[in-house]
């Protein structure tokens, strides 16, 4: 499906991208170029430097660009078959301050991402979604949303050119910057006698690099364009993963802070009625006229009308046990 392909990738150098590319190369000999697209011309020198991308780097190309700049986006597109759209803004508190630069990142870029890959007759686009635009409260969220829309609408705009868009939603990564076992991590090597819990009901969505790697491949086998992908993945209360980092440390509870909810949501009761079930993930359908429901999506099961499919009422939780191993295996 990927063979003879021109992939390109924008926030290639974050943690994803780095993971995504690495599978990529290693999975499907016969790529035939992959793009890195991001705006950091010392994390490119990084990365071109590291052994696994060396050894490929015939086969790779590394593209300093901003996916708020239109025209570049343009001159990048050339020649692309598949775009994995992984650049934004991430942190919430950092959103909340900057509000317009969150905006200009994550939703004018989005757009900038779809009329470059409808206009360059890009065939597929797969954007990377949170747990967090699921009913927002936050502006980190709320950008999210409106990329995911606008994405998923972006099929309705690529008319004869066939571009098809898609996205994959999925929740923290162990380990990735700004997520808060390296911050619990560091309080612990500075020598923190507690750490600070902001609510002891708090749970959170958790899965390694590997498992959002794949959900984004399988997107891109069996996608028709305005699928919502999200990936089944394990919860674990916060305090678990205290004990997890730190079990001798006691806990403090400090309050819930603006933006954060208790609970992070992948599908709300709202999306239930158009949403699908598979063994390792969900679909949720586009409320599009041509949307043939009956036809394109085989092997999913309804679910019922007042689903509800959050951190809190998760079947599957990890243990202790598990979440010390995820932690040691991660690559970030």
């Amino acid at each position: 499906m990927l063979n003879n392909q021109t992939i390109l990738v924008t926030g290639g150098t974050g943690s994803f991208g780095k993971k995504f590319i690495k599978t990529i190369l290693l999975k499907y000999p016969n790529i035939k170029r992959i793009i890195v697209f991001s705006r950091d011309e010392f994390k490119q020198f990084n990365m071109s430097n590291m052994p696994i991308f060396k050894e490929h780097k015939d086969r790779l190309r590394f593209f300093i660009g901003d996916v708020r700049d239109k025209e570049r986006l343009y001159r990048a597109f050339d020649g692309v078959d598949i775009v994995i759209h992984a650049a934004a803004l991430k942190q919430v508190p950092s959103c909340e301050y900057n509000p317009f630069e969150a905006v200009k990142t994550n939703i004018l870029g989005a757009e900038n991402v779809i009329n470059a890959a409808i206009d360059k007759k890009v065939k597929k686009v797969v954007a990377l979604s949170t747990d967090k635009a699921c009913a927002p409260i936050n502006l980190y969220g709320a950008t999210k949303l409106c990329s995911d829309k606008l994405f998923i609408s972006g099929n309705n705009y690529s008319g004869k050119q066939n571009t098809r868009f898609s996205v994959v939603r999925y929740g923290n990564v162990a380990g990735s910057r700004g997520s808060v076992i390296p911050f619990f991590q560091k309080l612990v090597d500075d020598g923190a006698k507690e750490l600070p819990i902001t609510d002891f009901k708090m749970t959170r969505f958790w899965l390694k690099l590997e498992s959002a790697v794949n959900m984004v491949i399988t997107a891109l086998e069996n996608m028709q364009g305005g699928e919502l992908y999200i990936k089944k993945i394990p919860s674990m209360k916060i305090t678990e993963l205290a004990k997890a980092i730190a079990p001798e440390l006691s806990l403090r509870e400090i309050g819930i802070r603006p933006g954060e909810k208790v609970h992070e949501m992948m599908i709300s009761k709202e999306d239930a009625r158009n949403t699908l079930e598979f063994d390792d993930y969900y679909v949720v359908q586009p409320e599009f006229h041509w949307w043939k429901r009956d036809f394109t999506i085989k092997g999913g099961r309804s679910v019922d009308l007042e689903f509800e499919y959050h951190s809190g009422n998760n079947k599957e939780w990890l243990t202790v046990e598990q979440m010390k191993k995820l932690i040691s295996n991660n690559e970030d």
